[in-house]
């Protein structure tokens, strides 16, 4: 009895860190990410997997990524400019992407990312997706202020090309 009354502030220490770990608070998640692409395959128990392609923005850089996933909750591919919260889990191996839960405002799931990372940005233009430098892209960001990462989630000042739509739409 003695001894369990010893372990208890140990318990109490390490709860919080248990908490931590387990978080789904958008604060915890400081990248962001954009789904251009997504194949899934949704499971009878409500489970989904599939591949696809995004840029992470991270320190104001983006970088495309390839990723395969296995996620009790489906997420689907980025609508106009929006992003999804992320953190790495292992750095540019796999990446914890939070995923808001259908019909439960302000409810979260983690869903992480097997990641593999180019020295590239991708970009749609007429539907179709492309590849560039990512210092192109990125100075498509300062011309437009786009940074996502700091709440700058629309770009400015776009105007449509002579191919039709915008460089990136």
């Amino acid at each position: 009895m003695l001894r369990a009354l010893f372990r208890l502030p140990i318990y109490a220490a390490l709860l919080p860190l248990v908490a931590l770990a387990a978080s789904d608070s958008p604060a915890d998640y400081p990248l962001r990410v954009h789904v251009y692409e997504q194949k899934w395959h949704k499971h009878p128990n409500g489970s989904a997997d599939g591949d696809g392609r995004a840029n992470l923005f991270e320190h104001g850089q983006p970088r495309a990524l390839d990723y395969t996933f296995n996620c009790a909750e489906l997420f689907r591919a980025s609508m106009g400019w929006e992003t999804y919260p992320a953190k790495w889990r292992k750095k540019d191996g796999e990446l914890d992407l939070l995923v808001p839960v259908m019909g439960k405002p302000g409810a979260h799931s983690v869903c992480t990312l097997k990641v593999v990372m180019k020295d590239a940005a991708y970009y749609k233009r007429n539907g179709q997706l492309n590849e560039e430098p990512a210092a192109v892209f990125k100075e498509w960001m300062e011309k437009h202020q786009y940074d996502p990462e700091h709440g700058k989630n629309q770009p400015t000042g776009l105007s449509p090309s002579p191919e039709g739509g915008t460089k990136h739409d």
